[in-house]
């Protein structure tokens, strides 16, 4: 048995990938699993993978959010834009295509050329273009992320580029009398707006989209319409890293 970790900032996503390719997936908030599951020796992450339940993995490769990266004991660590490329292929089959990922504090968009990164771009500065954000701004509203999710026609001109200044712009919104849908609908606007500039810098034929914000259908709408090219999102998009951890791992033995 193989074992995928993706060290995410608001998750850490498991992958266990049996002898005949099969996967089972587990997700864990992150303070809780480094709390409980984790603990530092000699400057490395020991994670007690019979706490769990998980048995113990004949090999282990891990990825990390952004420039936290952490050193996973016994195991084989990755970069966080190597193991999302490589799941991405694992999962779609394509070896052309821009990858965009949108993470619960980061984005990232890598050009992808003959199976094999070729450029990139990341924000992990501001997380207004990410799941964060949509989680804030769906607070804001009193609506769930899914309800957040359906509506794109119709949107609610925003502008505030920062997630702290946006849920207020959001309110006075709300004062307005706005409907709901097309405040969501603006919402998920903001996002596109804010990844637009590095999907046109690397765009190709096909977008494959992953990550947890990649559940969000208003969002795969808009990009595809704005964008003009598909959208492809994989099966399990939250577990790409972890997927792609995986798959390195088979490659490498």
């Amino acid at each position: 048995m193989l074992c995928g970790i993706d060290l995410g900032s608001r998750s850490v996503k498991v992958a266990l990938m049996d002898p005949d390719g099969g996967f089972s997936f587990h997700k864990f908030d992150t303070v809780s699993f480094y709390r409980q599951h984790g603990r530092a020796v000699a400057g490395q992450l020991q994670v007690d993978f019979a706490a769990l339940g998980l048995g113990v993995p004949e090999k282990v490769v891990a990825t990390g959010y952004g420039r936290q990266t952490i050193n996973v004991k016994g195991a084989e660590v990755i970069p966080e834009l190597k193991a999302h490329v490589i799941g991405a292929i694992q999962q779609t089959k394509l070896s052309e295509f821009t990858l965009l990922d949108l993470g619960g504090q980061d984005s990232k968009v890598v050009l992808v050329a003959r199976g094999r990164m070729m450029d990139f771009q990341t924000n992990d500065k501001c997380a207004a273009s990410t799941g964060r954000y949509l989680e804030n701004m769906a607070a804001v509203l009193d609506i769930s992320l899914a309800e957040l999710s359906r509506h794109y026609e119709h949107p609610v001109d925003l502008n505030s580029t920062c997630a702290i200044f946006g849920e207020t712009e959001l309110i006075g919104k709300v004062v307005e009398g706005h409907t709901t849908a097309s405040l969501a609908a603006g919402v998920n606007y903001t996002i596109f707006k804010r990844i637009k500039p590095m999907l046109t810098k690397l765009l190709t034929d096909t977008i494959v989209f992953t990550g947890g914000v990649a559940n969000n259908q208003a969002l795969v709408q808009i990009v595809e319409s704005e964008m003009k090219v598909p959208v492809v999102v994989p099966e399990y998009p939250q577990y790409n890293g972890a997927i792609g951890c995986c798959a390195w791992g088979m490659e490498s033995r």
